[in-house]
Order: C-alpha cells, then structure tokens, then sequence
C-alpha cells in the first residue's frame, strides 16, 4: 500500500486559509484541516520536507501573520482523504449566479444560477478559498462568449470549468500534478462538457496554442512571476489576464512585473490576506 508523509501544523492563531494556500504550491498530496491547524500529506517518495515546511511557516512568522507554529511528522498509510471533507462539505453560493456544488449534495438552483460540479480529490480548488472565490467573480465578468481560455495551474479545473459554463467556447487547463489532471477530467464529466474543457499535465511553455482571448493562473506571486514572459506569449493582443493566488502584499511586486511587460491593471478586489489583479495586454 502507498505511504504518505504526512505534517501535522499547529498555527496560532489559527489562518487556515492563508497558510493552506501557501503550502499547495509546495509538491504536495493533500491537506486536511484540524481544530488548531492543518494537516500536509505528500507521497512518502517525494523530496518535500519538514524544512519545505517550516520554510514557509517562518516567512510568513517573519511577516507577522501568525504569532507561531509547531509541526509533528510522521507516515501514514494510504486511505480516504476527502472523508472528513465530504461530512463538512457545503454548497457554496460564490455570487448571485455562481454557485459551486458538489455532486453528492443536493441543490435546488434559481433562475439563472451556473451550478458548477466539483468532487475535488487531493487537488486545490472547492470555492471555499479566498482566490478561488475572487477569481471566480471575476471570471463572471470578463468571460465572453467564444472565448478561448487558458487555466494555469488547474487544480480540480474549477476555473476552466466554470469560464465554460459562463460562455467560453474552449478552456484548457495545465498543472504539472497527475492528481490534478485526474481530478479536473472527472469534474469535466460532472458538468457534462468534455467538448469544451481539457485538462493537461504540462507547463504552460509545453502549450503550443496561443492568441488566448482570457489566462487565468492563481497560484503564487514566485511562479507569477517566473512565468510572465510565457503568459505574455500566449495572450492575444488586447487580451485580458486574471492573476490571484496573491497576498495582499505581493500586488505591487506582481504589477510592476506585467507593467513591464506591457500589461496594465485595470481592475483588483482583496479578500481576507489575498488579492486578484485584472491585467490587459495593450
């Protein structure tokens, strides 16, 4: 049977938002929440470490987000991970239209509502997240219908999959995690729309498209950076990017960044410790 790493977090205070999201871009199996914290699973094969932990514990200890932290490590056998999940699970309603639902709860929807079914497994991406739920608001807005749409960092394929239920003729979706790609094809077939979203385990420099009408990528403000040049290469001119994953605090490093690429923000909404930026590309 698989064995798991597994990191038991205690945080005081307990932030269990800001600190899970900072941990998912870490190569990591799942996280499970706690009374006082929070609980990483890697496969036991990984390089992921107790010091990859603390690394970012003591970065945001420094920042004075949380007062202090306390790990326990140790093995675990494979088994149901999203167990405690599926007792605690809820229907998210993100905004009057958008509403997040998984498959075995049941929903009656309004007029008008865009039921979006997700079963996540170990991937990042239910809607109880601040940048998902601020990256889905946005998605209301600026997606078109016709539009072609890449999603960075995929995840369940929450974000790919709702641009296409909002109108969007194509989303892909990349992440370099095979769970992410399992999961986000699964949760393609949930909503019935596998003829308008794929999901792919790449890095967005293996994408061979390109003239993407909308990039979507939250993840983090180091990859965010990292992979400005690649995004730019990939949007079409005039195109319209939406980036979170962000603490408040990276926005100004994140947009000098685009600025130089020749992106312009036109618009930000901050939720909690996070934050996402609208760029265009002039």
């Amino acid at each position: 049977m698989k064995n798991y790493k597994e990191f038991k977090i205690t945080i005081n205070p307990v932030n269990i938002e800001l600190v899970s999201g900072l941990f998912w871009q870490l190569d990591i199996d799942g996280i499970n929440e706690s009374d006082n914290g929070l609980i990483v699973f890697a496969d036991a094969q990984k390089k992921i470490n107790r010091s990859d932990i603390e690394d970012i514990l003591n970065s945001i200890l420094s920042e004075k987000l949380i007062e202090s932290y306390s790990i326990e490590e140790g093995i675990v056998e494979d088994k149901n991970w999203n167990e405690e999940y599926e007792k605690n699970v809820r229907v998210i309603e993100v905004t009057e239209r958008i509403v997040i639902k998984p498959s075995f709860k049941e929903y009656i929807p309004k007029e008008n509502q865009i039921i979006v079914a997700i079963d996540p497994k170990m991937s990042f991406g239910t809607g109880e997240h601040a940048t998902t739920k601020l990256v889905l608001q946005f998605l209301e807005k600026y997606v078109n219908k016709g539009d072609k749409v890449l999603d960075i960092g995929s995840g369940t394929g929450i974000l790919g999959i709702t641009a296409a239920l909002l109108g969007a003729e194509k989303s892909i979706g990349i992440d370099n995690d095979e769970w992410c790609m399992l999961n986000g094809t699964e949760n393609i077939k949930l909503n019935h729309i596998e003829d308008k979203v794929e999901i792919r385990l790449s890095e967005i420099d293996q994408v061979s498209e390109k003239e993407f009408d909308l990039i979507v990528a939250n993840i983090n403000k180091h990859i965010l950076l990292d992979i400005a040049e690649d995004i730019k290469a990939k949007i079409k001119k005039t195109g319209t990017i939406i980036l979170s994953g962000l603490l408040i605090i990276d926005e100004n490093d994140v947009t000098a960044k685009y600025n130089s690429l020749g992106f312009k923000k036109v618009a930000s909404n901050q939720m909690d410790e996070w934050c996402a930026l609208i760029f265009r590309y002039n």
